[in-house]
């Protein structure tokens, strides 16, 4: 019968042939920790002022009924009244999409921005470590060319 081949000491001699950057790795982590505290602070940042977007406009329509509601002298007034709260309720429903709209915007364009330096740093990282990995291959190949032919 048969016994499996062992390929711990194939594994270590491969993983001691092409050395770990434990500092590397660590480097990329801390980096994406803070792109990705950049991309919360964005995203809280357009949720907070969404939030106020909307206080406000539930702000101003409560104010607007109130004034709907109020009694009037005159019968016409209550049809008055009714046409002045949707005139302002229509006002206030464009002006609040335009501002909600400037925080999308807003919010998208920090957002490129930071997926673009983030792109520009990890190809220049990973140019380095392409760099770095091909110089560690090249004189671990010599060596080895070099104690082969002793």
């Amino acid at each position: 019968m048969q016994k499996a081949q062992d390929f711990t000491k194939v594994m270590q001699d491969m993983t001691a042939a092409f050395p770990f950057d434990a500092k590397a790795l660590q480097d990329s982590f801390r980096n994406s920790a803070a792109y990705g505290e950049k991309f919360v602070k964005v995203a809280l940042e357009a949720a907070e002022k969404s939030n106020e977007i909307s206080f406000k406009w539930t702000k101003d329509a409560l104010n607007k009924v109130a004034d709907l509601t109020k009694v009037k002298e005159e019968p016409a007034e209550y049809s008055k009244a009714v046409t002045d709260f949707a005139s302002a309720a229509a006002e206030m429903t464009a002006e609040t999409l335009a501002a909600f709209a400037e925080v999308a915007k807003k919010a998208q364009m920090e957002t490129v921005e930071l997926m673009l330096a983030a792109g520009k740093e990890m190809s220049q990282d990973a140019s380095a470590a392409v760099k770095k990995a091909q110089a560690e291959v090249t004189a671990a190949a010599k060596k080895a060319t070099a104690a082969a032919s002793k």
